[in-house]
């Protein structure tokens, strides 16, 4: 027996688990007033910032038209402004990261990649940021 031969032998033999079914919840250009930056004019007056995030959710087996069987945006949303208005925040990467703790609190939710953009940081550019991923550790 060959080596492909043997790989597929092996391959046939040994059955494969399906990975669970899973959808992607976004939240696309949500633009928000924020007080964020390490400059004083910075701290002085909020900033516009445009956020998107994309979360990767384990699918319900019967969404069954129930709101209450997939994770919900306008929750995400909702959590999102309370991140962005809750004080002032230096760092652009700080507040991706509080954004994604925030996504990956419901248990659904096993990974959250958080774009923001400050909108008003250079004339030239239409934008500057960051974007981070963050998984849930197990399940």
């Amino acid at each position: 027996m060959n080596t492909v031969e043997k790989i597929t032998s092996l391959q046939s033999v040994a059955p494969q688990a399906a990975p669970a079914p899973t959808m992607r919840v976004f939240i696309r250009d949500l633009v928000l007033p924020c007080s964020i930056g390490i400059h004083q004019h910075e701290r002085l007056a909020q900033q516009r910032i445009q956020i998107n995030v994309e979360m990767t959710c384990l699918e319900h087996p019967d969404i069954n038209d129930d709101v209450d069987n997939v994770v919900c945006y306008a929750t995400a949303v909702m959590g999102i402004k309370a991140v962005v208005a809750d004080g002032h925040t230096n760092l652009v990467e700080t507040l991706a990261d509080r954004i994604a703790t925030i996504c990956l609190r419901d248990h659904r939710v096993l990974s959250a990649k958080v774009r923001i953009d400050k909108l008003e940081v250079f004339k030239e550019a239409y934008s500057v940021g960051v974007e981070i991923e963050r998984h849930r550790i197990g399940r």
